[in-house]
């Protein structure tokens, strides 16, 4: 199909402030997701958290996070994608100053799952912002590959600026830092977004979003509490199965009686959408192995620090970074077929060199090579799946496809890192550094294996690109 520029600009005006504005929105969500990890111990020892208590610094974020997350996709089509996008940075903000001023442990926790509501409106909207103020495919890829980058910064970031801060200042800049941040973001929202949508006149599907919202909050926090407790116990498959049950009571509300579904099921039609979400929960185990599990092998196999291992993990992320921009420019070119195989076939290379480390391995050749190459395969899949999950939907729909996407790598991750934890328990057998490294090398090739079934995956998506749409340059 051929357009001009009158009818369907490729960009609207401020375009690179729209985008800047949702890249910064997503380093911030990605960021406060893995930046408290390293002010954990001086949390637990100012606040008095017993240690399945301090889980939940970490849990009460992820857990509302992901749980959310539809409801804030469809609440940013209903209500318009600025007020969900300033009501966001607006609940994270003023949850992050709680959270800074905490004086209990409670009262943190409480902040953290605050905080988690307010990403779970912010990461839909972003996505949707890219989605209706870049309509050109080619401009689209390239939006999506900046904020797929501004993401890979926040998860670097995270260790790195957490150990600053809390050895520089305190623990508490951890969540301080997000107030004039917000505040900033704010200001940008309200007036660069002027011709965003304001949202439509429709009531929301009660019904759906309170089982499309307990269903994946029930399910997540069942996984969660299998790190410490077997699989059969009742406080993991209780909440697992009642998020299940859940869930498919929402399948079949929104396919037989929501008059306005909160989630179109019409949406799983578009190809690209439905197999795109199903590599992006795939995607979230790839993830998980890669940054969690990398970490882990730094720091209790080879003996570094939490610092020094999140400056072992820059180069990765770099190559990320430097990876995803120009594959996301590629994808109107080349489809999304080519690039999701490349991208897993870096994921069999890479994380079948990484499952040969061990104790006596160094860090060049043990980590270092196989983890660029794991990192290359993220650049390349992560920015195309995301595109393909979201791309095709009507504007009327871009908030909930962005939830539909986050959600999928969410419940992905918690999913995969459960699995993968379990599995590296039971084949290290003990907590010498060898023991570990077998139990982490089993998850490294368990990674591999997912990365060969989003290739299986892969090949159900179109065989050629869409056409691009032929545009007069914007002025």
């Amino acid at each position: 199909m051929t357009t001009t520029a009158t009818a369907s600009p490729q960009v609207r005006p401020y375009a690179w402030l729209v985008l800047s504005l949702a890249c910064a929105c997503q380093f911030m969500v990605i960021l406060d997701a893995s930046i408290v990890n390293v002010a954990l111990p001086s949390i637990s020892l100012n606040l008095g958290f017993t240690p399945t208590g301090l889980a939940w610094v970490v849990n009460g974020y992820l857990l509302t996070f992901a749980g959310l997350m539809l409801l804030g996709g469809r609440a940013a089509d209903l209500f318009g994608h600025r007020r969900m996008l300033v009501a966001g940075l607006s609940l994270f903000s003023a949850s992050s100053l709680a959270g800074g001023l905490a004086t209990a442990s409670g009262v943190l926790v409480g902040a953290r799952v605050v905080q988690g509501m307010g990403a779970a409106l912010l990461a839909p909207a972003t996505l949707a912002v890219i989605n209706t103020h870049f309509t050109g495919e080619r401009a689209r890829s390239r939006a999506f590959g900046a904020w797929s980058a501004a993401g890979g910064v926040g998860g670097m970031a995270g260790a790195v600026a957490g150990g600053a801060l809390t050895t520089g200042l305190s623990w508490r800049w951890v969540f301080l830092i997000n107030v004039p941040t917000g505040a900033v973001l704010i200001g940008v929202a309200v007036t660069s977004l002027t011709g965003a949508r304001t949202g439509r006149r429709e009531s929301l599907d009660l019904t759906g979003a309170v089982t499309g919202t307990a269903g994946p909050a029930a399910l997540v926090y069942g996984v969660m509490r299998s790190a410490d407790r077997g699989w059969a116990s009742v406080p993991v498959a209780g909440p697992a199965i009642a998020g299940l049950f859940l869930l498919a009571v929402f399948v079949a509300v929104e396919a037989r009686l929501a008059t306005r579904p909160m989630v179109p099921l019409r949406l799983f039609r578009i190809r690209r959408v439905a197999v795109g979400n199903v590599m992006l929960v795939l995607f979230g185990g790839i993830a998980i192995a890669m940054w969690y599990f990398t970490s882990l092998f730094l720091q209790n196999v080879l003996g570094y620090g939490a610092f020094r291992a999140g400056l072992g993990q820059t180069p990765a992320a770099v190559t990320f970074m430097v990876v995803a921009r120009p594959a996301a420019a590629a994808l109107p070119r080349t489809g999304v077929r080519p690039l999701v195989l490349a991208g897993s076939g870096c994921f069999l290379a890479g994380f079948g060199w990484l499952a040969q480390a061990g104790a006596g391995s160094g860090y060049v050749t043990g980590v270092l090579g196989p983890t660029l190459l794991v990192a290359a395969g993220i650049g390349l899949t992560f920015p195309t799946l995301m595109a393909a999950a979201t791309a095709d939907v009507p504007e009327g729909d871009a908030g909930i496809a962005g939830g539909l996407a986050n959600t999928a790598v969410q419940v992905g991750g918690s999913l995969g890192l459960a699995a993968l934890a379990t599995a590296a328990g039971a084949r290290a057998g003990g907590s010498s550094p060898s023991a570990l490294a077998a139990g982490y090398d089993l998850v490294f090739l368990m990674a591999a294996g997912l990365g060969l079934a989003i290739a299986v995956a892969g090949l159900l998506l179109p065989r050629r690109p869409a056409l691009l749409e032929e545009v007069t340059p914007v002025r």
